[in-house]
């Protein structure tokens, strides 16, 4: 068997296996698998960003550690919107609705625009001063306006590629993103260096380099997933009829997606107040928590991935009427990644000097990241649990309990215990614990954040999932029980 021919039949598309019957183990694997890949891809763009940036100063390390999360904020404002068309999308393809699927993708895409325009409008005017309050020195601040202008105004270009990848999953289909990402990284890491030094005939750019080598490959992934959906032979098809604002449509993508939207928003600005805190620091500290950042979020690629299969597995299942089938999913996936991602904790552990040396030569932001790794590294396994069930909160349409458990790990546990533990009150009499207690932090809310999502999961009440669909197709109106036609969506051919 050639190599093509092995790396082939790892992966296989949504028409090689049912995710409504038979076993459950290898759909979830199959499906995951690429998602992996894809979320490894789309996290290379920021350790590109990291490895180069760290190569040509500290100062522009430290202002991309403040903008990659002030950027994960405009995009999670309009989180919901792909959310939601995900979601549909699975529950419609699970009950065998084809041209129902086909209406609520052309209507996320069509909304997520629109939100995508509004929210880089917003970005491109209203970052640097943020970044300045959440503490950035003034040289610093002036690159992470630098960077952000840029990438405010190709938000709408990277939002569209999301919610492309989006779509796809909610049909089963992981592997076509996968292929379009594969080939826009390696644009990006090509010419990431060319704009940010300066190489050749390409001016030195800097920090903004960065951006605009990151738009521009973006922009080509988004363009060729548009004309995918268009064509429909892979997953699922866009109808150009179709993508008219419908704002009767609109209200259910708000419904299903605005929970999602304020998790995405909660998180983003808990990390974006956790560099507050990091920032009454010097700007090694914020350098070394910025490389920790992105390592963490290399390492938890497996577990975002699985809980995004959970989350197609639970809606197509329910929407096939199988919740038994939809909780074994959730609860082999949740043993699975706390398994997997323990032992990358050991090995994380044990290299993270090693690892941190790869994104700076400053011996004091090598010790920082460090030091990060070795007080999280023990609880990756918790995250790992914690994302397969939130997974199937959402595909239930429980976006709300997933918000919930999310918002209260980040912003009620770990935010307030890093803070009291840099600025422990007097009457306490305690010494502050410096950066060690906002690593600590980060360790007690994943521990705590996966015993929320188990306990709330073994009540049960995710199987009465928020009614997206009535029978034959009908959307259920929450207010009141009763059954429309489909709120403006077309019945089947």
């Amino acid at each position: 068997m050639s190599l093509r021919s092995r790396v082939s039949a790892l992966f296989k598309g949504r028409e090689e296996f049912d995710l409504t019957s038979g076993g459950i183990g290898w759909p979830l694997f199959y499906l995951a698998l690429p998602i992996v890949v894809t979320n490894l891809l789309q996290t290379a763009y920021n350790l590109a960003d990291t490895f180069w940036l760290g190569q040509y100063s500290t100062e522009a390390l430290a202002a991309i550690s403040f903008a990659f999360p002030m950027v994960f904020l405009l995009i999670s404002f309009g989180l919901g919107v792909s959310v939601a068309g995900s979601v549909l999308v699975a529950q419609h393809t699970g009950a065998e609705e084809e041209r129902q699927a086909q209406y609520a993708a052309a209507q996320t895409v069509t909304f997520a625009a629109i939100v995508a325009a509004v929210l880089g409008a917003v970005g491109y005017f209203g970052v640097e001063p943020i970044a300045g309050l959440l503490g950035a020195e003034p040289n610093v601040q002036r690159l992470v306006g630098e960077y952000m202008r840029v990438i405010a105004v190709g938000l709408p270009l990277m939002f569209g590629f999301f919610v492309f990848i989006s779509l796809m999953r909610g049909y089963g289909d992981t592997i076509t993103p996968m292929l379009v990402m594969f080939g826009t990284v390696v644009v990006n890491i090509l010419i990431d260096p060319l704009l940010i030094f300066g190489v050749g005939p390409f001016p030195e750019l800097g920090v903004a380099g960065a951006a605009y080598a990151t738009i521009f490959s973006r922009g080509v992934a988004f363009l060729v997933g548009m004309w995918i959906m268009v064509d429909g032979r892979r997953g699922v098809r866009i109808r150009v009829g179709d993508l008219s604002p419908d704002l009767e449509y609109a209200r259910k993508l708000v419904r299903i997606g605005l929970p999602s939207s304020v998790e995405g928003v909660g998180r983003s600005v808990s990390v974006n107040l956790m560099l507050v805190i990091v920032g009454l620091f010097a700007t090694p500290v914020v350098a070394g928590f910025g490389i920790g950042i992105r390592v963490f979020s290399v390492i938890f690629l497996p577990a975002i991935a699985v809980g995004r299969a959970v989350e197609t597995m639970t809606g197509q299942n329910l929407g096939a009427d199988k919740p038994d089938r939809a909780a074994e999913a959730a609860r082999l996936a949740a043993v699975v990644m706390f398994g997997v991602l323990a032992g990358a904790g050991v090995l994380t552990w044990v290299g993270a000097t090693p690892i941190a040396a790869l994104f700076s030569n400053d011996p004091e932001v090598i010790r920082v990241a460090r030091d990060f790794l070795r007080w999280v590294a023990p609880t990756f396994g918790f995250l790992g649990a914690m994302r397969a069930y939130n997974g199937s909160f959402r595909g239930a349409g429980k976006t709300f309990t997933a918000a919930v458990i999310s918002i209260s790990a980040l912003g009620l546990i770990r935010l307030p215990f890093a803070y009291f533990a840099v600025r422990p009150p007097d009457f306490l009499g305690i010494d502050p614990a410096g950066t060690n207690g906002i690593w600590l932090a980060f360790a007690v809310s994943n521990v705590l954040g996966a015993a929320m999502a188990y306990a709330w999961y073994q009540r049960g009440t995710w199987r009465d999932a928020d009614a997206t669909r009535g029978p034959g197709g009908d959307v259920v109106d929450d207010a009141d029980g009763s059954v429309n036609p489909a709120d403006g969506a077309p019945t089947d051919d």
